[in-house]
């Protein structure tokens, strides 16, 4: 064969070879190098809240019962040792929180940071942080969806639905507000007993439930702490007032704070106008050192409910454990959990959920999502303690 077949031979060969490489290249970069487009969402998936709160169809608002709910909620005779209010771990200072990690509920004396167990003591401390009160009226409220807050989920667990049901559960726990001389299955009775003694209580109940002949009722007592905790709500913040229109409420920093916020995954979870798909997550959070036990959450795999990011300037410590004093620990804690970190030793990589392990939260965005979280601050809700209660009993208890 001469040379000249033979060259012709091997540029045959080499297109060939060099055009089917081509091909297979081609076909590796629309399938198995093709990245999928990571899906971010944008500022239409927040929003602002609205200013008033919606009531449940069975229970409209009066100022009679709020007034009443108001005193009821600062009263420490619905504790079983008539030691302890709502108010006690709900504090308006706070912003109906409390700075603490976990909180002191029965046998407790002092207030804030100074607040301890009495001797002796056999009561434990709370199981989780302290969750705010105020804005609770909008839990639930997702963006584009219809809203009832007859089924506005509650708690860490989300074991309770609508503030109704959510005001009776910290009367029945041993460790908040019940102790240990009354079962679950009686205190609310014991409650109902005493305020039924005191004439004060007879007359607001009856101004606030007019029409029943028995005004007095555990379910009354429900309706009026719920119908003053849907007063509680502080809705202008300046991310609020962004949404509604004044594009000079945030600055420049915090616009791009807004921006790293949405990049990195953040609204994935935290979304509508509180902040929260109100949807259970197992992120690996520590546990707070004040228990023995650790708290497996919800359904045993340690899931608990995204909470808001409204006024997150006053509720400190963060998480359900109360384990972060900080924002920008959170934030650094997401950026450990995205890096492949387990910061709970109870909790497996497989139940970790991808949303959070997902986030692309860098050193460098903190500073600016902080920045931007600051814009979801308002100030300007109701703080208003009365000077006494119809009980005689000390206003926010011991």
């Amino acid at each position: 064969m001469s040379g000249f077949v033979i060259k012709v031979i091997w540029k045959f060969v080499l297109v060939l070879v060099l055009g089917l490489s081509l091909i297979s290249c081609g076909g590796e970069r629309s399938t198995t190098f093709k990245k999928e487009e990571k899906q971010i969402e944008t500022i239409a998936d927040l929003g602002a809240l609205p200013l008033t709160a919606t009531d449940p169809a069975d229970n409209p608002s009066t100022p009679e019962k709020v007034a009443l709910g108001r005193l009821l909620f600062f009263d420490p005779v619905l504790s079983g040792n008539k030691d302890i209010a709502c108010a006690t771990c709900h504090q308006p200072e706070f912003n109906y929180a409390e700075f603490l990690e976990t909180s002191i509920g029965v046998n407790g004396v002092g207030r804030g940071q100074n607040r301890r167990f009495s001797d002796p003591n056999d009561i434990p401390f709370v199981k989780r942080n302290s969750q705010s009160v105020l804005n609770t009226a909008f839990n639930g409220l997702l963006k584009n969806a219809e809203y009832d807050p007859a089924s506005a989920p509650m708690f860490w667990d989300m074991r309770a639905r609508g503030l109704e049901q959510q005001a009776l559960e910290p009367i029945k726990t041993l460790e908040e507000m019940r102790g240990s001389a009354f079962h679950e299955s009686n205190v609310l009775d014991e409650v109902v007993s005493r305020l039924v003694k005191i004439p004060a209580y007879r007359e607001l109940f009856s101004r606030a439930f007019p029409s029943e002949a028995s005004s007095i009722s555990q379910l009354n007592l429900s309706r009026a702490i719920a119908a003053y905790e849907r007063t509680l709500i502080a809705t202008n913040t300046r991310f609020d007032q962004y949404m509604r229109g004044d594009s000079n409420a945030l600055s420049t920093g915090e616009k791009e704070g807004l921006n790293a916020f949405l990049v990195t995954g953040c609204a994935k979870c935290h979304s509508g106008p509180m902040f929260s798909d109100f949807k259970l997550h197992t992120l690996g959070v520590p546990d707070t050192g004040n228990r023995k036990e650790s708290d497996f959450g919800a359904n045993k795999n340690y899931a608990f409910r995204t909470p808001s990011l409204r006024n997150l300037r006053y509720t400190a410590p963060y998480m359900h454990s109360g384990k972060f004093t900080t924002l920008d620990q959170v934030l650094m804690f997401y950026e450990d959990i995205a890096g492949g970190k387990l910061p709970n030793p109870l909790v497996q990589a497989k139940q970790m959920d991808p949303l959070a392990t997902h986030l692309d939260v860098n050193f460098k965005d903190i500073s600016r999502i902080v920045e931007f979280l600051n814009t979801l601050n308002d100030d300007s809700f109701d703080k208003i303690i009365p000077e006494s209660v119809p009980s005689g009993l000390p206003v926010m208890g011991r």
